[in-house]
């Protein structure tokens, strides 16, 4: 195992004979506190590392903190339907991925400007006001005269009012975890329009809803500010907070020999299962305009597949044998505007039709696949 020391930073990462797991390595340190920080910017890496320390690291003796930061994606909570939380079409055509997190609480926007907090602990020690102390304690130590402070929510507002922070946690039978983000310099225009959903009012779920707040940047009222002066004012306070004095550990949450098992969970929080198939059932229930036609919608969907779909249209614009058997095609099926894309032109294959018919098969298509 290599360790490099550097201003009390090291680079923790393998050697070609690599005899402990990262797990083993802090039980050979034997510090009742510890600092990361992971050398990876890639979302389902970060939240892999999250799990893999839960999972793996004894925790009922030592407090972590974890910093970590991502380039742009939206993350929901587990709990949530993210055709609910946010604009999946403009995502897609901006390249913004969507990722899953097995914590609960609300949809957030990551990006460069976003720093993220991970406070491990065990069960017993979970306790996220005086987590959130150590960041409103670090940022007042940087700027005195910052108005921060944390809620009953244990969001951390900056002048009373703007969300520069919020929080989601995830508590095991033995272990727990503490979340949060601290926004810095994100790119608040992107998050806005992410974060607005486009189909509001057309779907019915029990999920877990996000609470809409005004946000802001802490760079937008001190420009000198930056995220890597702020994220080590954070690991300094912690450190004070729980008593130790350690450097902060860089960790590759891409290492499979110093985190078994790793892999395997990045790739799980990447499936379409888990990102989508796990939103609670819900429904849809719409009205299209097509060809100045109104068209009802109505369909349920049960891990992330469509388990009920029926369209009503006026049979002078669409034969209702073509309506039925369309809607039969859509049953079944993920609820996913590729494979709806691909199913219906398997479908307008298969079945004899004019062209006439056919377009208008296509705009009805295009029109579900608007909700999606």
């Amino acid at each position: 195992m290599i360790l490099r020391l550097s201003n009390r930073a090291c680079v923790l990462s393998g050697s070609a004979r690599l005899k402990s797991t990262l797990s083993t390595f802090f039980d050979e340190r034997g510090e009742a506190g510890i600092v990361l920080k992971s050398a990876s910017t890639g979302i389902y890496e970060n939240l892999a590392l999250e799990d893999w320390i839960h999972d793996h690291v004894d925790l009922q003796n030592r407090s972590m903190l974890l910093l970590w930061r991502n380039s742009p994606v939206v993350v929901i909570g587990r709990h949530q339907n993210p055709w609910q939380e946010c604009n999946l079409p403009l995502m897609r055509r901006l390249g913004v991925p969507l990722a899953r997190r097995r914590s609960g609480g609300g949809t957030v926007y990551h990006d460069f400007g976003n720093i993220n907090m991970t406070f491990f602990t065990s069960k017993k020690k979970y306790d996220r006001h005086r987590n959130l102390k150590v960041v409103t304690s670090a940022l007042k130590a940087l700027r005195p005269n910052l108005d921060v402070a944390a809620t009953d929510r244990f969001d951390i507002l900056l002048n009373g009012h703007h969300k520069i922070s919020g929080t989601a946690a995830k508590l095991g039978r033995t272990s727990a975890y503490h979340h949060c983000t601290l926004l810095c310099s994100v790119e608040r225009s992107v998050l806005s329009s992410v974060l607005k959903s486009n189909t509001s009012g057309v779907i019915k779920s029990n999920a877990t809803p996000s609470v809409p707040s005004p946000v802001r940047n802490l760079l937008d009222v001190d420009p000198t500010l930056d995220s890597d002066t702020i994220m080590d004012a954070i690991a300094s306070q912690y450190s004070n907070e729980f008593g130790f004095d350690g450097p902060v550990i860089t960790v590759d949450p891409t290492h499979e020999a110093l985190m078994p098992g790793i892999h395997k969970m990045a790739q799980d929080l990447q499936t379409w299962e888990w990102i989508y198939g796990k939103t609670p059932k819900f429904s849809v229930c719409t009205s299209l305009v097509v060809d100045d036609v109104n068209i009802k919608l109505d369909m349920v969907i049960k891990n992330g597949t469509v388990e009920q779909c029926a369209v009503e249209i006026p049979e002078d614009w669409l034969p209702s044998e073509m309506v039925n058997e369309f809607t039969s095609t859509m049953n079944g099926s993920k609820y996913c505007p590729n494979e709806t894309a691909v199913l219906v032109a398997a479908f307008m294959r298969t079945h004899s039709m004019t062209d006439d018919v056919a377009e208008k098969i296509h705009r009805l298509c295009a029109g579900v696949v608007s909700v999606m």
